[in-house]
């Protein structure tokens, strides 16, 4: 599962400095996250996507602001990659009035339309149906827009998902269904719950197109994104890539992680996506060891000052609670 640096770029440099850039910005902003929920300054916990910055951050960068994705409860990576705004996700996961929704949706909620990002869920499975209608929508009115549903391992075994790529399929709507197998659902293993070894193999009960790719390899991803949107944007329909990555921390900021060792979590942290990623960079002549730090520093330097931004931040005004509420008349006032 080691990168592949021997084989010629076949993508820009502006693009792949670009998501290794991104990629950065998605870790720093994770720890930082994890920082905060230890030192009790934001809301609930958070479900950290360390580890698995590659997929979020390589499909993302194909997209523009006219196509759609929706995400899951592990979804900072998806809404930063697609919004470019560390100010607004750390302020909604701190539930202050600057963030995505102000305060009112926290870390499993983020959503930014005015980006293409129709939400995060905290349902697992949620996201697929969601998908399904946005696609159905661009279709309808013959956008040149794909829509992409990132869904985790455990998804994948939810009435939702079989439904979605039915449908999708029947309608031949131009969606691409990623699916992060990160190894477990909560703290089941994949092994444990899932009838095949491969979840992109289902892809072919729905006569879709089905992937299944090392999750780590940017190039990887981008190879296997770019002929599904390609497919999509043709009018013949959805397909499915199967991600194989893995999270570096528990389900939820206070898993105890029993059900894995250190050993194994070790042993996927020598795969780190955007170590592989730089060395990959280096050793293609697409990027200098200079250039590479320079992005670092400019990630931290963004992230730290949108910590700041969003510690200093207004809360939401009480009097203003029911904003937003699609049935707001139904209750009394």
């Amino acid at each position: 599962m080691e990168q592949k640096t021997k084989r010629k770029p076949k993508y820009s440099k502006e693009l792949l400095t670009d998501i290794y850039y991104v990629m950065k910005q998605v870790r720093l902003f994770e720890e930082a996250a994890f920082r905060f929920f230890q030192e009790n300054k934001l809301r609930g916990s958070v479900h950290l996507c360390i580890g698995q910055e590659a997929i979020c951050s390589s499909v993302i960068a194909l997209l523009n602001d006219g196509d759609y994705i929706t995400s899951t409860h592990r979804g900072h990576g998806h809404g930063i990659a697609k919004s470019r705004d560390l100010k607004s996700a750390f302020s909604e996961l701190m539930g202050k009035e600057t963030g995505f929704c102000h305060g009112r949706g926290g870390s499993m909620h983020i959503c930014d339309l005015a980006k293409g990002n129709l939400g995060a869920n905290a349902i697992v499975g949620g996201g697929l149906p969601i998908a399904v209608g946005g696609a159905l929508a661009q279709k309808l009115r013959k956008q040149d827009n794909v829509t992409v549903s990132f869904f985790g391992d455990g998804a994948s075994n939810q009435g939702t998902f079989h439904e979605s790529l039915n449908l999708a399929s029947v309608w031949k709507l131009p969606v691409v269904f990623v699916c992060e197998n990160n190894g477990f659902g909560i703290s089941v293993p994949v092994r444990e719950s899932t009838s095949v070894k491969n979840i992109g193999e289902r892809a072919a009960a729905y006569d879709m197109p089905g992937y299944v790719i090392d999750g780590n390899d940017v190039i990887a991803v981008l190879d296997a994104f770019s002929a599904c949107k390609e497919r999509a944007l043709k009018g013949e329909g959805p397909s499915l890539i199967e991600c194989k990555t893995y999270r570096w921390k528990g389900h939820w900021t206070g898993d105890p992680e029993v059900y894995r060792t250190r050993e194994e979590v070790a042993a996927w942290m020598e795969k780190c996506p955007i170590k592989r990623f730089r060395a990959y960079l280096l050793e293609a002549g697409l990027a200098s060891q200079e250039e590479l730090d320079a992005m670092e520093t400019k990630a931290q330097a963004e992230v730290d000052e949108a910590a700041r931004f969003a510690l200093n931040a207004p809360e939401p005004d009480p009097a203003r609670v029911m904003d937003g509420m699609y049935v707001e008349g139904a209750y009394p006032r």
